[in-house]
């Protein structure tokens, strides 16, 4: 048999000049690092727990990032088990601290006392000392992970080369005193700043290669899925084993007690392929975290394993250098990708404001495909949302002045938003937001008004024409702002409404819920229906609106035939209005939100105009529609609604029938 080549030399590489500096430092870490070894056990583990619980009651932002994490992961638990698992977790970081400064001090013969292996790491260490062959393991972040350069000093018997991936520290001193005090049993940590190369030296003399795998990777990573949820992850265990088509296992410490534990490896079944390297590796943790409380809460839940995809200027859409989505899809058998990311929306208080929105809501399903929309909106319009089916979930607000307003909010907290969208333009949305306090609040900032609570903004232009802008195109703006690159989708959305046929049915909304000025006089309403049913015998007619409208669409209606004439004005819910607009042949009407949600649903609409701005507040979907405006109105509007006459509307009404 061949002669074993000899351990890799790595030279810690420090300049000269900082060799003092790397000395006091040292002498200072290893004294620390005496001190906490020969503190009684029971001592130190309460102080970890005593420093784990200063850290989640008094670090309200680690808290909120640590919750929030496993709120993601694990949605269906209590919130009572969250917390309980997040203090644990604290300790077991503080606990991970201190071993990393005492291990340094520990002897061969302490270490052995505290940690041992499994037989199956026992036998694979064996293996790969009789065969020279190399291997590829992944190191999550468990509590005792520090253990693991310990793992020479626990055999009698020679061992493979083995070097272990890490990040230099900026501060050369302590540097050094990390690289001295983990190679001290013979395994070599390799500088990430070193390129491929070294690594591939242990390989190629049949070592073993340790990388940490499970910490996010940025944008040198692939983008991939870790508890559903998008994340950046390190395909450098995958290339390498590609390359040498090498094996790949998990080694980690399961911890038995307190710096106590078992040193484990799992070999993981899958193909020396970079991308299933990645998705083995992220699906053997998932299911390990998921396995028991006692795992789930080893793991180092307050590190940004999550942070990805929120650059608030590409918020709304993936930006990744490279991905591995429909491996990922194809890999877990799912037909898109889960949606987990938390966008809250707060909607538009007003019908007609909630439908423009529409079209901003189906981009950013599109554009952000991992996106869960949650709407918060006024409760009589969630019936008709749910039918649009626009959203995964829809949140009533609570009624407006109601004692405990804001209280309903500060409980939203709990469900973890990871970004807050505002369409509304208010201080109390604004208020809103922040009780909820997702990470990102996001909004749109009109000149000379401040709003102060939101965390990131789109400033109008002070040089834009707000009367020559619509407002979903000035929505899609602040979209755009945030990342949107999706085009607009006006497409009608489909009730699944069937027309009935034979008879022609026509709608009319004389009424207006909140401006008077916007509405078409009684008078010609009245002298338009004549003419309907003069010259179209087969029609029939009905006036729609609410309860308010009511006094109004009584006096359009009085006196004509009830089976030609129908007043049904507050007797629909919203639901049922939706379904009987998607009948309409057409529908004449005011500007009001009922014409933008018949443009919405492809019902053909002829609005009148007359004080309001139809370039600003328009039909907006892809369906038939006029509009009609007095005789020398500017395109904004500006002039008297009923100047515009009823010979006008029906000519126009006749075309659009024709």
């Amino acid at each position: 048999m061949p002669a074993r080549p000899r351990p890799l030399n790595f030279s810690l590489g420090q300049p000269r000049e900082t060799h003092t500096v790397v000395s006091v430092t040292g002498f200072f870490l290893d004294c620390l690092g005496r001190c906490i070894a020969a503190l009684p056990a029971a001592l130190t583990a309460g102080f970890c727990n005593l420093a784990g619980d200063l850290i989640f009651f008094g670090m309200p932002r680690r808290r909120y990032a640590l919750l929030s994490n496993l709120h993601h992961a694990f949605p269906d638990k209590p919130r009572q088990w969250h917390r309980r698992i997040a203090r644990i977790s604290c300790r077991r970081t503080v606990e991970l601290g201190l071993y990393a400064f005492a291990s340094a001090t520990f002897s061969r013969q302490r270490i052995r006392r505290h940690f041992s292996m499994d037989e199956t790491l026992q036998r694979e260490l064996s293996h790969a000392v009789e065969t020279y062959e190399a291997a590829v393991v992944m190191i999550p972040h468990f509590t005792l992970m520090e253990s693991l350069t310990n793992l020479p000093a626990l055999r009698d018997e020679p061992i493979m080369p083995v070097g272990v991936l890490f990040r230099p520290l900026n501060q050369p001193g302590l540097d050094a005193w990390v690289k001295r005090t983990r190679e001290r049993f013979g395994m070599k940590l390799i500088s990430r700043r070193d390129g491929s190369g070294a690594p591939m030296k242990v390989i190629e003399q049949g070592g073993l290669i340790g990388i940490l795998f499970d910490q996010s990777a940025g944008d040198s990573g692939v983008m991939t899925t870790f508890m559903d949820r998008l994340v950046s992850a390190t395909d450098l265990p995958g290339l390498i084993a590609q390359r040498y088509k090498t094996r790949v296992g998990i080694l980690y410490t399961e911890r038995t007690g307190f710096w106590r534990g078992v040193m484990r490896l799992e070999m993981l079944d899958c193909r020396p392929r970079s991308d299933q390297v990645v998705l083995t590796a992220n699906h053997w943790l998932e299911k390990k975290l998921r396995s028991s409380d006692e795992a789930c809460a080893d793991w180092l839940w307050l590190h940004d394993r999550w942070r990805y995809q929120d650059d608030p200027l590409t918020r709304f859409r993936l930006a990744a250098r490279r991905e591995i989505l429909e491996e990922t899809l194809e890999f877990h058998g799912w037909q898109e990708l889960p949606r987990k990311t938390r966008f809250w929306i707060r909607m538009p208080n007003w019908l007609g404001d909630v439908i423009m929105a529409l079209p901003l809501l189906r981009a950013l399903r599109h554009s952000r495909p991992d996106a869960e929309l949650t709407l918060l909106v006024q409760a009589h319009f969630i019936p008709l949302l749910e039918r649009l089916n626009i959203a995964e979930r829809l949140l009533a607000l609570p009624k407006k002045n109601q004692p405990g307003y804001y209280k309903t909010f500060k409980q939203w907290r709990h469900q973890y938003p990871d970004c807050h969208v505002l369409f509304t333009n208010s201080t109390r949305g604004d208020i809103e937001a922040r009780c909820i306090r997702a990470p990102q609040r996001l909004g749109m900032i009109r000149p000379g008004k401040p709003r102060p609570f939101l965390t990131h903004a789109y400033n109008i232009p002070e040089e834009f024409i707000l009367d020559n802008i619509h407002q979903t195109r000035l929505w899609e703006c602040m979209f755009v702002y945030f990342g949107l690159r999706q085009e607009l989708d006006l497409k009608p959305f489909a009730l699944g409404v069937e027309k009935p046929s034979g008879r022609l049915h026509i709608g009319l909304i004389s009424g207006t819920e909140n401006d008077p000025s916007k509405r078409w006089p009684v008078g010609h309403w009245r002298k338009l229906i004549e003419s309907l049913l003069s010259e179209k015998p087969e029609a029939s007619i009905t006036c729609y609106g609410t309860v308010r409208d009511t006094p109004i669409t009584q006096e359009v209606v009085k006196g004509f035939p009830a089976e030609r004439v129908t007043d049904m004005a507050g007797k629909t819910g919203l639901v049922e209005f939706a379904e009987a607009l998607a009948q309409l042949d057409l529908l004449i009407c005011n500007d009001t939100g009922g014409m933008h949600l018949a443009n919405a649903i492809g019902t053909p609409v002829l609005v009148i105009f007359g004080p309001t701005n139809p370039v600003r507040t328009g039909p907006i979907f892809a369906s038939p529609s006029a509009i009609l405006q007095p005789a020398g109105c500017p395109a904004t509007g500006g002039m008297p609604i009923d100047q515009v006459t009823p010979e006008t509307v029906l000519k126009t009404a006749n075309n659009m029938l024709a």
